[in-house]
Formats: C-alpha cells, sequence, structure tokens
C-alpha cells in the first residue's frame, strides 16, 4: 500500500436517520478509499465501523476534523483505530477462514446459555465474528407473546467439528435450548426442498398405534412402533408385524383415527411460509397413504410417500399394497425428488423423528431430528425438541420480522 494505511473510524450513540450519509458525505469530499463497513443498533444504541484507506495526503488534510465535528453535531461519539498495511493484509488474508453458524433456540435464552455456548467456541478457539437475533423483539412481559427465541452465531477459525459438536450437544442435553451447528455456506439459505417424516413429526402421534387401539392390540403394537423407532428392530419386518394386527379393522376406524390426531405445532406455520417463499415440500412417511392425503389436501404438500394399508369389503387385511416405504426407501426418494425438481441434495431438508428416518437425514444438506429419540438425537447433525416445526425457519435464516413484512 505504499505510503497507506487502514484507519478504523468507530462511531456510536443514539442510533438516527442521517448519521451514515453525514459520515460517507465527508469520506467522499476527500476521495478516501473505503475498504469495510458495518453496523448494528441494539435497543436505539449504535455501532458503526468504517475501514478506510488512509494516505499521508489524507493525514494532511481536514478529513478527521472534519468527521469530529460531524459527530459532535450529530450527538454521536467517533474513535479512531489506525493500523499499518501489513496489518491490514493480514486480516485481508484471514478471510479464508473457515465460517459456522451456531443457533441457539428455545422459549427462552438466558445470559447462562450464551456464556455457556460461547465458552464452548471459545473453547474450539473459534471467534465470534457477529451475534443477531433472528426471533421478534423480546416484551418485558413475557405472557404478551408466544414464547419463542433465537439468536444466531456467526463465528470463524480452524476447530475439531466433532469435538465441537459433541460439546454443544452435551451443553443442548442439560438445558432447555437446542443449539444448531451449520457450516456458512451458499448453500445455507438456498434450500428449496423440504421432505417430512410424517408420524411423531408433522401430526401429534404414531397412526398405526391409534389404529391399533381401535382394533383391541395397542399394547403390543405400540411396543413393537417403540422399539422399531430406537432402531432396535428390523423397520420392514417390525411394521408387517404390526400391520399383521390390524387384520379386519373396519374401514370407519380409519376416519376416527384422521379426526383425532392433531398437526404439531407450528408445521402450518412452516409449511405455509416455505410455500411461500418457492420451497418444494415432501412427505416421505412409513405410515399409510389415507393419513397422508389428508396431510397433503390440507397443507400443500407436492409430493406423497407412504405404504398403502389394503382394505377387502370394508375392513383391513392386515396387508400393504405397495413395496414397504423404509428408511432406504426414504432416502431413495429424497433423491428422485430432488433430481426431478433440478435440484442438488444440499438444497434439501428432512425433518423425522425415528431411526427408519435416519439415511433421509444423512442424506439431505440439512437434516433434522425432531423430538426424537435418544439414538436419532446423536446420529443426526441438528436436532430440535424445544420449539415446534417452524422453529427450522431459523435455521435456514428466516427472521420473524421477515415473516410480519407486509407483502409489496
Amino acid at each position: 500500500m505504499n505510503d497507506a494505511s487502514a484507519l478504523l473510524i468507530q462511531i456510536s450513540g443514539h442510533d438516527k436517520p442521517g448519521i451514515t450519509h453525514a459520515l460517507a458525505s465527508i469520506l467522499a469530499r476527500h476521495r478516501a478509499r473505503v475498504l469495510d463497513i458495518g453496523q448494528a443498533v441494539i435497543h436505539d444504541a449504535l455501532a458503526l465501523g468504517i475501514l478506510v484507506e488512509m494516505t499521508e495526503a489524507m493525514r494532511s488534510s481536514a478529513m478527521l476534523t472534519d468527521i469530529l465535528l460531524s459527530a459532535h453535531s450529530l450527538g454521536v461519539t467517533v474513535r479512531f483505530s489506525a493500523s499499518t498495511s501489513d496489518e491490514y493484509n493480514e486480516w485481508v488474508a484471514a478471510q479464508t477462514k473457515r465460517r459456522f453458524i451456531v443457533t441457539i433456540l428455545g422459549p427462552s435464552i438466558g445470559a447462562a446459555d450464551i456464556a455457556n455456548v460461547s465458552g464452548v467456541l471459545s473453547g474450539s478457539r473459534l471467534n465470534i465474528d457477529r451475534i443477531d437475533r433472528l426471533s421478534a423483539r423480546t416484551p418485558l412481559n413475557p405472557q404478551s407473546a408466544a414464547p419463542r427465541v433465537c439468536v444466531e452465531f456467526n463465528a470463524s477459525g480452524a476447530v475439531d467439528e466433532d469435538a465441537l459438536r459433541t460439546g454443544l450437544a452435551r451443553l443442548a442435553d442439560s438445558s432447555d435450548i437446542d443449539i444448531a451447528f451449520q457450516h456458512e455456506s451458499v448453500w445455507r439459505r438456498n434450500r428449496r426442498l423440504v421432505a417430512f417424516d410424517m408420524d411423531s413429526t408433522l401430526i401429534q402421534g404414531e397412526v398405526i398405534d391409534e389404529l391399533a387401539a381401535e382394533a383391541g392390540v395397542g399394547d403390543q403394537v405400540r411396543a413393537i412402533t417403540e422399539s422399531a423407532m430406537r432402531g432396535e428392530l428390523d423397520f420392514q419386518a417390525s411394521f408387517r408385524r404390526r400391520v399383521g394386527l390390524l387384520k379386519g379393522l373396519p374401514e370407519s376406524a380409519l376416519e376416527r383415527v384422521v379426526e383425532r390426531i392433531p398437526l404439531t405445532g407450528g408445521a402450518e406455520r412452516l409449511v405455509s411460509t416455505l410455500k411461500r417463499l418457492g420451497y418444494k415440500t415432501a412427505i416421505l412417511s412409513g405410515g399409510f397413504t389415507f393419513f397422508g392425503r389428508v396431510l397433503q389436501a390440507r397443507l400443500g404438500i407436492d409430493h406423497l410417500y407412504a405404504n398403502e394399508l389394503e382394505l377387502r369389503g370394508g375392513r383391513v387385511t392386515g396387508e400393504v399394497n405397495s413395496e414397504i416405504v423404509d428408511g432406504a426407501m426414504k432416502a431413495r426418494r429424497l433423491a428422485e425428488i430432488a433430481a426431478a425438481e433440478g435440484l442438488s441434495l444440499e438444497q434439501t431438508i428432512a425433518v423425522g423423528d425415528g431411526a427408519n428416518d435416519l439415511p433421509m437425514l444423512r442424506l439431505a444438506g440439512l437434516g433434522i431430528a425432531f423430538r426424537a429419540k435418544p439414538f436419532v438425537r446423536a446420529s443426526a447433525d441438528q436436532s430440535l425438541a424445544s420449539l415446534g416445526l417452524d422453529g427450522i425457519l431459523y435455521l435456514i435464516g428466516v427472521r420473524d420480522r421477515d415473516l410480519e413484512m407486509p407483502s409489496a
């Protein structure tokens, strides 16, 4: 940079319109080259930084005096910090550091949560470059709004990712918050397909267990279901055993089950938002199409793959009419849908709770274990349990205020 160095101009004070314009206008008059600029506002408190190239000619000019006088008239404080060309070049070279997104979300986030997460990051030698709040502003009266808080850390540095993930997972398990760890990349905000498991993910229950209750074999089927979801039984074999126990169940029982199983909290808000943003959606379920079609119509889901429960003479035969949708098929269908939509697998999200969801969770660009069994939580990259399904919006960078703004 020859005789040049870098000068950081730091502005702080009460935020109001016109501050950036006034200071940038002074820099423009002195033909300063802006090297970097950043700003944050917390509770109307402004922190603005402008990094400029500082030449010998500028040092002898009135630029700094003009900035001081302008800051005084605007009621803000200004501070100058200089760095040499070597220090500046070292800073530029650091832009190749790996960057990560660490998201904390839950009904509430306390100072201890922030201290604990930042402590894990610091212990892994990651630097926190930026902190943003994605949730709406928190009212002083906690009863006046739905309890939902999300804070996002942008961090950088060289790190042992496995050790860091383990540390964050342990922290989440011992608290009432969820912590997601993602690579900051071009894909992070460019996902375009979300595939959902159905039972205990989109809906609050297992359809086959409810059918079993109607058939009077609830305890038997529930025990098999729980073992299969924990990964203790082969899914296909366990599924055939459970369906076989439903033999003779009248078709009217299916309608009763449809009427009584509710959607998971946040499902409608999530899917409607995804549709608004141009995402494609899919249900990839080891459950049954008779319930999947109801959800598909209600939520506007684009793709549905599930098991066809065989009926004959108005009764369940104890068989299925199609190839059983197990974990391997879920992953295969996810890949097929992505290819048909012209998408990379990096642009896909998979959400599920059971062991048979793990293949698609691992294949997707973003795999999320939602209110999942411990085995699944430990095996998935991301795990959410503290909020409803719409908490997933935070993981793709959607802020609450983005959804509250009126359409143009």
